[in-house]
């Protein structure tokens, strides 16, 4: 709740607009729902939304954190109903609701996160945000979850032979349940959180980037971590198209803009702690393979293409759309 010097501040700074002849913002309250805890890479960039927001509108956001609204998918499916307005959510659970959604988990599409932003950000990312339209969200911007690990407490993993047999909790989306599946493991589709899964034995490994297993302290349940990198892991923030549309448009210019400069602050947020992540991770006993033979990993992942979950014409044609940006980029 704002203060009444802070209503006051906001009525002035409105009337002030309007006085060298803009348009007031509405105002109002804006429920987002993010599926992790405070101080996670999600609830950095909806924090820092809320803060812009707020600092630019009279605009009230009310941040639902630690999975208190349900799952990724149950909040995405609130999204759709516009019970929630906002979400910050990780790529992989779309794929059920928009199948071109899959296109950014593609295995090893980008080496880096400079090839990540220049897609992402690009024509190839904005139709893909586009694309979501179908399925009643409104794509605001691209923050980061990061490049994926493979985490696991049964034995070392340095080849793509050693994942057989592994009972791996997955992202409930069709492509990382493919994927897995493909690499030999056992995939298991289960929502966020999963420490006790882990704890009993439920489940033997699990696969995220490097401040998931530090923040949640996946370190004490799992003994071996290796560096695959197999999918660069990006959360898509969006609205509810239904609550956006009803939106004046420079309330809608402040909205995207707010949640852009939210996951650019976000995204470097994440990058500038990766290397901590890793050396925490570590020293809390960890035993890291930070060379995996990757050309193994790669050379079995390479025949998701050809499963039915690429065969869709809208998700080839998107594949095709980013496989074309990366290439550009390299100069291929």
């Amino acid at each position: 709740m704002k203060t009444q010097g802070s209503r006051f501040l906001a009525a002035l700074m409105v009337g002030l607009f309007l006085a060298w002849g803009g348009e007031a913002l509405a105002g109002g309250v804006i429920k987002l729902g993010v599926v992790t805890k405070p101080g996670s890479a999600q609830n950095v960039c909806a924090e820092k939304f809320k803060e812009l927001v707020e600092s630019r509108s009279d605009y009230e956001v009310k941040i639902f954190h630690s999975a208190s609204l349900g799952t990724e998918t149950e909040i995405l499916q609130q999204i759709q109903m516009n019970s929630v307005q906002i979400g910050v959510i990780t790529s992989g659970p779309f794929d059920v609701f928009v199948p071109e959604a899959r296109v950014i988990d593609y295995p090893f599409l980008f080496a880096n996160s400079t090839e990540a932003d220049h897609v992402l950000d690009g024509p190839a990312g904005q139709a893909l945000l586009k694309a979501l339209e179908r399925a009643r969200f409104k794509g605001l911007a691209f923050s980061e979850n990061g490049f994926r690990h493979l985490t696991n407490n049964v034995r070392p993993v340095h080849t793509v032979d050693d994942v057989k047999g592994l009972k791996i909790r997955v992202m409930e989306s069709i492509l990382h349940k493919e994927l897995w599946r493909v690499l030999g493991a056992n995939p298991t589709p289960m929502g966020w959180p999963i420490y006790t899964e882990l704890q009993q034995g439920t489940i033997d490994a699990q696969e995220n980037p490097l401040w998931v297993i530090w923040n949640y302290k996946l370190f004490e349940v799992q003994k071996y971590m290796t560096l695959t990198g197999h999918v660069y892991s990006a959360h898509i923030d969006v609205a509810s198209l239904d609550w956006f549309n009803s939106l004046s448009a420079k309330d809608q210019e402040m909205i995207v803009q707010a949640m852009k400069d939210a996951a650019t602050y976000q995204r470097k947020w994440n990058r500038d702690n990766e290397a901590d992540f890793l050396a925490k991770s570590k020293a809390a006993g960890m035993i890291v393979d930070e060379s995996p033979d990757l050309a193994s990993f790669r050379a079995k992942a390479a025949v998701l293409k050809e499963l039915d979950i690429y065969k869709d014409p809208k998700v080839q044609d998107m594949l095709k759309l980013f496989l074309d940006a990366v290439a550009k980029l390299r100069g291929n």
